[in-house]
């Protein structure tokens, strides 16, 4: 019988075994690093992180601090969650009575989160943004009214001026942005038609910042641009003393709102001042959709709004500059002619280098050609042209300009007193050697090289919820003729509406929020006229040959 071990065997081996495997493994791990290196795998770098040298650094790393912070609290609320729905499984394995109350429950929940939803996306943009500007007047201490100095009467807004009045003690300050697209003389009598009833500022807004892929940097290479633009910020310390002079007088911390129309550049004042990349900005109408608070300094403090509704009172040219709307959703041809019936023929033609033209028609077909723009076949694309002219005259590219009124009138919601209070609590003197200061810094175009451009005058805003027309239900209609049919235009409309009405989770409630340009009735006379002649035409060919005569 063997004796059995009372001890396990030791581990312990010879110096010459330990090493032997101690080479083995020396020439596996050799081996491995030779084969990664023939297939190109390189050891994973260390994030080098933000290098100090980085323009705006501490608002890169407060973004991604906040996106940590985010992305913690969503992984403790997936946490609470699915700890609730732990102990909702065990309640129903200990009591399984309660199931179906439970699952009632439920149901009941869901019904009503679908109601919610059905009524949410069926609530008006435009009302919307009515209680947006409304909460951003009752929140503002001062008001800065954005105007665009090529018309800078078009920008006044009378329906918010007198809300800013009735809403007690606050101020209206007027911002004229893009003093750089208008030639000097003519923003020095705008300046000084404007501040006789209320402080105004020459501003004009920084284009440094590029917004790539949700990142902030500088533009390198300077685009191919006129010699009159620039891309550093005029008339940011004349403001900044404003409203800083007005903050000490006033005694206390004050919230400053930037209103205006659409593509005024609100959001750009805003980012200038506070020399960030914080409000979005860009070239289509409406980007703004909410209020947004941006503190400039400890005592002030910035709300950015969204743009006015336009009434649809207004007129052609009026609703194609100022309706917050892309160039896809109003008709482009209506909107261009209006606003090409309110420009001078004779600078229009020197500007964009095409021959004189008769109607506007004429000009979208010289146009595409100058700036070869074609459809299938070589004939010119006019629709194409029209969307080109529209985007560069609601744009910040184009430099037009108006005259201001020959007699000064003031506003019919204003008065002696009013104004005198609005001037209260700021320096005007300092302001008007800012200005003088801003006005010799922009470098203007020059007179012959801008377009005259006739303002049609104040344009109308709409404050109240219950002044928002509503939308009339929409019918099918069938079409009678096809092709080159001028009838089928309205019908094609409607179809985009319905599409736009489907689809109106995708889109901005700036372009649900447009107003389309009126259409006269002419196409319809036209597509009943020819139909009344295809009815005769046939009525004619049934009794030219008769079916009971036979014909050999």
């Amino acid at each position: 019988m063997k004796r059995p071990k009372l001890k396990k065997s030791s581990k312990r081996m010879t110096c010459h075994k330990r090493y032997k495997i101690q080479k083995k493994v020396r020439e596996h791990h050799r081996k491995l690093r030779k084969e990664a290196k023939k297939r190109g795998r390189k050891k994973s770098r260390k994030d080098p992180g933000i290098p100090n040298s980085a323009p705006f650094k501490e608002a890169l790393l407060r973004e991604a601090e906040l996106r940590k912070q985010r992305l913690e609290e969503l992984r403790q609320q997936q946490k609470l969650e699915r700890q609730k729905e732990q102990d909702k499984k065990r309640k129903l394995e200990t009591n399984p009575g309660v199931e179906l109350s439970h699952k009632v429950l439920v149901k009941e929940e869901f019904g009503r989160s679908k109601a919610k939803k059905a009524k949410s996306s069926k609530r008006n943009p435009k009302k919307l943004y009515c209680q947006e500007i409304k909460k951003v007047i009752e929140a503002s201490d001062v008001v800065l009214e954005v105007l665009d100095a090529r018309d800078p009467l078009g920008c006044r807004c009378p329906q918010v001026e007198e809300a800013i009045v009735r809403g007690g003690q606050k101020r209206l300050v007027l911002v004229l942005n893009k003093s750089d697209l208008v030639p000097r003389e003519n923003l020095e009598n705008w300046l000084n038609y404007l501040k006789k009833e209320l402080p105004t500022v020459v501003f004009k807004a920084s284009t440094g910042l590029k917004d790539k892929g949700k990142r902030i940097k500088l533009v390198k290479e300077k685009k191919k641009a006129a010699p009159f633009k620039s891309e550093v910020c005029v008339g940011k310390e004349g403001l900044w003393k404003l409203l800083g002079g007005f903050q000490e007088t006033y005694g206390k911390a004050i919230c400053v709102g930037v209103l205006g129309f659409p593509n005024v550049g609100k959001s750009s004042i805003i980012n200038s001042l506070k020399q960030e990349w914080i409000c979005n900005v860009g070239v289509s109408m409406g980007l703004t959709r909410c209020m947004q608070l941006v503190p400039l300094d400890k005592q002030i403090t910035l709300i950015d709004s969204p743009s006015f509704i336009v009434s649809p009172l207004n007129s052609a040219s009026a609703l194609a500059l100022r309706s917050p709307a892309s160039i896809e959703v109003i008709k482009p041809m209506e909107a261009a002619s209006a606003i090409l019936s309110h420009a001078d023929a004779r600078q229009v033609v020197l500007k964009f280098t095409v021959p004189d033209f008769k109607n506007s028609l004429e000009f979208f077909t010289s146009f595409a050609q100058r700036r070869g723009l074609h459809q299938k076949g070589g004939s010119p694309n006019v629709e194409g042209a029209a969307k080109l002219l529209w985007s560069e005259w609601t744009g910040a590219s184009l430099g037009y300009y108006c005259h201001p009124p020959t007699s000064w009138t003031s506003s019919p919601h204003f008065n002696e007193s009013i104004v005198t209070d609005m001037k209260w609590g700021f320096n005007l003197e300092e302001l008007e050697k800012n200005n003088a200061r801003s006005i010799e810094a922009i470098k203007g175009p020059r007179l012959a090289g801008s377009i005259l451009f006739q303002s049609s005058g104040l344009t109308n805003g709409i404050i109240e919820e219950g002044d928002i027309p509503e939308k009339p239900p929409k019918q099918k209609e069938q079409k009678h003729l096809e092709g080159e049919d001028y009838g089928d235009v309205d019908t094609d409309q409607e179809s985009v509406d319905t599409e736009g009405d489907e689809k109106s989770s995708d889109r901005p409630p700036a372009e649900e929020a447009c107003e389309a340009v009126p259409e006269g009735s002419q196409a319809a006379g036209d597509q009943s006229a020819r139909s009344f002649v295809l009815e005769k035409m046939t009525e004619e060919d049934d009794d030219a040959y008769d079916f009971n005569t036979d014909y050999v």
